[in-house]
């Protein structure tokens, strides 16, 4: 990609795949693929699980992927964050085992409460995930306050940087092009940020739409890409790949003809 600034701290890990859903369905079909070190969830992904408990569904999601981690949401202020961080993980299953692998997402408020709820659910060990990061700056802000881990949205990072874009002269596709350098970019920087400052924390990036994205947030080498299950039921089909194989079976059928 045109312009990107590689610089890749060295002894960079492979990037894990968390499964961004709150479907049993979809998680049960792509843990059998062997894909899937953890789940991500929010507001929106569960609202397409209509009809469903929010804590029940949960229970049932931490308990299936254990112990993989699980990141469940948590309302917008300091206060409520907090309570609802110490009541999820104060659940417990029927044997009374409290769900360690329960990690709270905490947003990353334009008034610092975000941070201040990160330094206070670290303080009593539980695990944290900042949400909604768009920049290199925000990212920094959550590592020093003690976030498990953090979350850049890669494509509201590239809509967000387009909004900022005021010359009206440049064509569209240097737009776009500058949007996606400028999240590309964000990714590679917090990864070495990460890295040189020795922060215990692993950068999540989300918001993703099309395959496509996969292969360039991979480029960028980030700890863990979080991908909705449609995204994934994409990814293993090519159409050359697919006409391969019908070439490879049919040549197979005709050795087996003639097969001695």
């Amino acid at each position: 990609m045109v312009g990107l600034k590689i610089n890749l701290v060295e002894g960079v890990l492979m990037t894990d795949i968390f499964l961004d859903t709150a479907s049993i369905k979809e998680i049960d079909k792509f843990l059998s693929w062997g894909i899937g070190t953890g789940v991500t969830t929010n507001q929106k992904i569960f609202l397409k699980e209509k009809g469903c408990n929010f804590e029940e569904r949960a229970k049932k999601i931490l308990e299936r992927v254990y112990p993989l981690p699980v990141s469940l949401e948590g309302p917008n202020n300091y206060d409520d964050l907090v309570e609802t961080a110490k009541e999820y993980s104060g659940w417990s299953d029927k044997n009374y085992s409290i769900y360690n692998n329960i990690v709270i997402k905490v947003p990353m408020l334009g008034n610092g409460e975000g941070l201040k709820a990160v330094k206070t659910l670290s303080q009593i060990g539980i695990k944290t995930n900042v949400t909604a990061c768009m920049t290199l700056n925000q990212a920094f802000l959550a590592a020093s306050a003690g976030a498990t881990y953090v979350s850049l949205f890669y494509n509201r990072m590239q809509d967000w940087k387009l909004e900022q874009i005021k010359d009206e002269d440049l064509p569209d596709i240097s737009k776009e092009i500058l949007a996606k350098q400028y999240a590309c970019n964000t990714i590679i920087e917090t990864m070495n940020m990460l890295r040189i400052s020795d922060f215990d924390t692993e950068l999540i990036v989300g918001s993703i739409r099309k395959p496509s994205d996969i292969e360039e947030i991979l480029s960028c080498a980030p700890d863990i890409i979080t991908i909705p299950p449609g995204i994934l039921d994409e990814m293993p089909f090519n159409t050359k790949t697919e006409s391969t194989l019908k070439e490879f079976d049919k040549a197979w059928q005709e050795f087996k003809k003639y097969e001695k």
